[in-house]
């Protein structure tokens, strides 16, 4: 049965530091309860993407009604998905990295951590420059004068926007180099806020509209055949979004009691949460339609129409609170323990961070997020991996070992380890995922395939997990 030990492990050796250190070892306290694993989830869901995801979904075609009902499919899937690999977590204590070398070998962690890392590191970067763009707009309408900062610019920012950019890059870095009890903590009342903001603005909307939005008609009408193809396509798509903290959800179930917490804090915190989101994100987008003749998808700018400063104020700090939210969680944490990972003798989980932050600031994202090719097929690439990455250790946890797991083991290397395989790698975890991770990211990618890029994780994690049972039972 799997160990939970918060000592140094000690397998026939000392752990190895290139292994271990206290960040990556078994968690001592577990804090976490149901409320902290719902409010994470609020956090990460409670975001400008998020809310302009749901409303393109209206503007493209799809009734309320219809929106609702696909990432209400969507959001059930992926807590079965969080479940798991928070059970894993749960059980062993460790973060994404260490639970990777179970399928992936000591050292050959070190691929599936690295991937995970790129992808954060860039959409940190991305997720901070947009919502300083959305701060941008609701600070000019507070105070127009302030426009002539816009004039000018220096590496394709303007002085107003490195200002809001750099604001809200540095009080995320304070959270995070402060560890996982203040990320905890922030994340715990920050995702609530934006739902305050939310139902106000719902409020608003719906009064102007006279309280008559219907949730079955769309702006744009579609066939039969192709609203199927929409909906279909909208819970694939919002799977692929989630196949990243899905991957490493485990970096947070780690510090829950027991399984019971984790399921319970998903539950709440996925299908009945997020789906409320996003209907709500729909609901006020019908409404400005109905208000102003036009769909507008981005919530900002909806309160740019505001005639209030008080309102706008306040609009202002949620939706930067609510992006530095699901930057932590989803783009922050993970990097962290992935670089702790490479070099555990001296990268702590705050270093990780640290430079993670650093790393995000220099890509210059606003400059990445201006080019397609970047954002297609860099990141889209990338992205494609995590499905892949996701069929082999869930199969090789639940499947191949049957959960049962020597914790200490992860942490030696050599053959005294059962997860060294050869010189520290998994040939068939390796041989496994090269073949399906190309495969899913032609479907994500080539334009061929267009049809089936939004299902191109579904297809990713169901290849590697049958080709890797197949083999591992076979190489046993």
């Amino acid at each position: 049965m799997t160990a939970l030990q918060p000592a140094p492990p000690r397998v026939g050796a000392e752990p190895d530091p290139r292994l271990y250190n206290e960040d990556l070892a078994p968690a001592a306290e577990r804090r976490w309860k149901v409320y902290d694993i719902f409010a994470l989830w609020m956090s990460d869901v409670h975001n400008l993407g998020n809310y302009t995801f749901a409303a393109g979904l209206f503007v493209l075609g799809l009734s309320a009604w219809q929106v609702f009902t696909a990432l209400l499919f969507g959001f059930v899937v992926i807590c079965v998905g969080m479940n798991l690999m928070g059970r894993i977590g749960q059980r062993t204590g460790v973060p994404f990295p260490v639970v990777a070398r179970i399928s992936f070998g000591t050292f050959g962690a070190n691929l599936p951590a690295l991937i995970r890392a790129v992808i954060a590191i860039f959409w940190y970067g991305i997720q901070t420059y947009l919502a300083s763009v959305a701060i941008t707009v609701l600070v000019l309408a507070i105070d127009p004068g302030l426009k002539s900062w816009t004039e000018h610019g220096f590496l394709g920012l303007h002085a107003l926007g490195w200002i809001c950019f750099v604001a809200l890059w540095a009080v995320q870095a304070l959270i995070l180099t402060r560890g996982m009890e203040s990320v905890r903590k922030f994340q715990d009342w920050c995702g609530p806020a934006i739902w305050v903001v939310m139902i106000a603005l719902a409020v608003w909307i719906l009064a102007a509209a006279d309280w008559n939005i219907s949730l079955t008609t769309s702006p744009k009408s579609l066939s039969t055949g192709e609203q199927f193809r929409q909906w279909f396509g909208a819970a694939g798509l919002i799977l692929s979004i989630y196949g990243t903290l899905m991957l490493n959800f485990c970096d947070f179930s780690r510090f829950t009691p027991d399984q019971k917490t984790v399921r319970r804090g998903n539950f709440w915190g996925l299908p009945i949460n997020s789906t409320a989101f996003a209907l709500l994100s729909v609901i006020i987008t019908a409404g400005s339609l109905e208000v102003f003749g036009e769909a507008i998808t981005d919530p900002a700018d909806l309160l740019a129409r505001v005639d209030n400063t008080a309102v706008l104020v306040i609009g202002a700090i949620t939706f930067a609170v609510a992006t530095m939210g699901v930057n932590i969680v989803a783009n922050f944490v993970s990097p962290a323990y992935d670089l702790a990972n490479i070099w555990p003798k001296r990268i702590s989980f705050k270093v990780g961070g640290m430079i993670s932050a650093v790393a995000a600031l220099c890509v210059l994202p606003w400059k990445l997020y201006s080019s397609p090719a970047v954002i297609n097929y860099f990141l889209g690439g990338l992205g494609a991996f995590l499905g892949p990455l996701f069929g082999i250790m869930i199969v090789d946890y639940y499947l191949i070992r049957k959960g049962r797991i020597d914790v200490r083991g992860l942490f030696v290397a050599g053959g005294e380890s059962p997860y060294h395989y050869w010189k520290g790698v998994n040939p068939v975890a390796l041989g496994v995922f090269l073949p399906t991770a190309a495969l899913s990211a032609v479907l994500a990618l080539v334009p061929f395939f267009a049809p089936a890029a939004p299902y191109s994780w579904f297809v990713g994690t169901a290849a590697s997990g049958l080709l890797y049972l197949a083999l591992a039972r076979k190489a046993k």
